[in-house]
């Protein structure tokens, strides 16, 4: 947590000295002298009265230039310009084809937890226009790389890319792991004492391509790919290994427990209104889709359907957009078929993995879930570098073998999070949250916002 803490201070200081600057440099242009009036003498040719001196120009701010008139607050200042300022560097000049750019925002992550041990890794969002910003989207990839101190690698790849006029979108969920993830069987109502430690290997490779109709409306269809192999108990779960719910699942359907895939197609219908899919402040987000699985398939273990549907609004609660609210609700609600136990509906198992702030991935399971949330946005300085966010969630699954429907119980978590702008063009943020749930308190790092 140093490293963050001493991020947390920096940017403060970047605040603070953004303002002082910004004070210091409103100063009032000298008062031109007064023009000497030329005396009564012989008569003679009157001279010329002096020209009073111009006042001289104020120098300009080395911050980029004042918010648009619309009255929208814009982010003028994230944490790398902050740094140019602190060394007395001018900050960079803007262009008028500036989108043109590539922006990247990247930051080192460290974290800990008691399944996977000290982690250390490298996030980051590389965003981009295709297109002219008046009528194109933008896009943006979100990768993360960490190697965990018990021998874990996880990788993913997201992307979000809209081509000129937002003709065509194609979105991407990528993942490569060799790790583990505590399971603790069916339902909202299990307890922590059911835990087990499994370790396994993952890889997922789910891609989607949306062509648009009409004005934000559009159609897609994707292929969905996802493997679990080498699944086996951690060293200190092996004894409870038999009678796990990983296993009793497995073994109730008749699934190899080694290993098990999941293979098919998507087809989705998606409105989105959205001002910014990485940082919005407005409208309105609705994807509809329905998942087919077919057993054989590319090493289908089984076949089964599955719909989900992911709803999402947005809420200026000032002119200025720097007080928001954001609503999300989700679900996957299996409607055919058995799917292997991996690939069931979970915690923060959504694509970005942010669903659930106060659990830990993976704490619930079903084969139906859903999930509800609101989070307060604050821009607490006026240039964008500093944020805050407070959230509340909830997530409900069932159990088909024991007749827990869902809402029969439900989990809760609450709590809040800092934002510090990571590239003011793109507007993406890093996330430091804190969420509590039932059973405690965690804490979560990202890039971008929840949601």
């Amino acid at each position: 947590m140093s490293l963050y803490l001493r991020l947390v201070a920096a940017a403060v200081v970047l605040a603070v000295v953004d303002t002082g600057v910004s004070g210091a440099e409103a100063q009032t242009a000298p008062e031109p002298q007064a023009t000497p009036q030329p005396q009564a003498t012989q008569p003679q040719a009157t001279p010329a009265p002096p020209v009073a001196p111009k006042p001289k120009a104020t120098p300009a701010s080395p911050t980029t230039p004042e918010p648009p008139a619309t009255g929208i607050a814009v982010p003028t200042m994230d944490i790398f310009d902050g740094l140019r300022q602190l060394r007395h560097k001018p900050p960079k000049a803007e262009t008028a084809d500036a989108y043109r750019k590539l922006m990247v925002a990247a930051f080192p992550v460290v974290s800990y937890n008691p399944a996977s041990g000290v982690g250390v890794g490298l996030a980051g969002n590389l965003a981009f226009f295709r297109g002219s910003p008046e009528t194109t989207s933008i896009s943006s990839v979100v990768a993360s790389l960490n190697f965990t101190s018990k021998g874990q690698t996880n990788f993913s790849g997201k992307f979000d890319v809209s081509t000129a006029n937002n003709v065509w979108l194609f979105e991407g969920d990528n993942r490569l792991q060799w790790t583990n993830q505590k399971t603790y069987g069916l339902g909202t109502s299990t307890t922590p004492g059911e835990q087990i430690n499994q370790e396994f290997n993952h890889f997922r490779f789910y891609e989607t391509a949306y062509r648009q109709v009409r004005r934000n409306l559009y159609v897609g269809v994707g292929f969905l790919y996802g493997i679990h192999t080498s699944v086996q108990p951690a060293p200190e779960s092996e004894a409870a290994w038999p009678t796990s719910a990983y296993v009793t699942y497995s073994q109730l359907f008749g699934f190899d427990l080694s290993a098990q895939t999941s293979a098919g197609a998507t087809v989705h219908v998606l409105l989105d209104s959205r001002d910014s899919p990485i940082n919005p402040s407005r409208g309105f987000y609705a994807n509809l889709d329905f998942d087919l699985f077919f057993e054989g398939f590319l090493g289908g273990t089984s076949s089964w359907q599955q719909f989900n549907y992911d709803l999402r609004t947005y809420l200026r609660l000032t002119a200025d957009a720097r007080h928001r609210l954001a609503f999300w609700l989700y679900a996957n609600l299996l409607t055919g078929g058995n799917p292997p136990y991996l690939d069931l509906a979970a915690t923060s198992m959504d694509t970005f993995g942010r669903s659930g702030r106060g659990y830990v991935q993976g704490r619930f399971r079903g084969q139906r879930m859903a999930y509800g949330e609101v989070e307060y946005r604050w821009t607490i300085t006026e240039n964008g570098l500093l944020g805050m966010v407070a959230f509340l969630n909830t997530q409900t699954l069932s159990n088909q073998q024991t007749g827990e429907r869902l809402f029969d119980s439900v989990a809760t978590g609450a709590g809040f999070g800092l934002r510090v702008m990571l590239n003011r063009r793109s507007k993406t943020n890093l996330a430091i949250d804190v969420g509590r749930g039932k059973e405690g308190a965690n804490v979560y790092f990202g890039v971008q916002e929840a949601f």
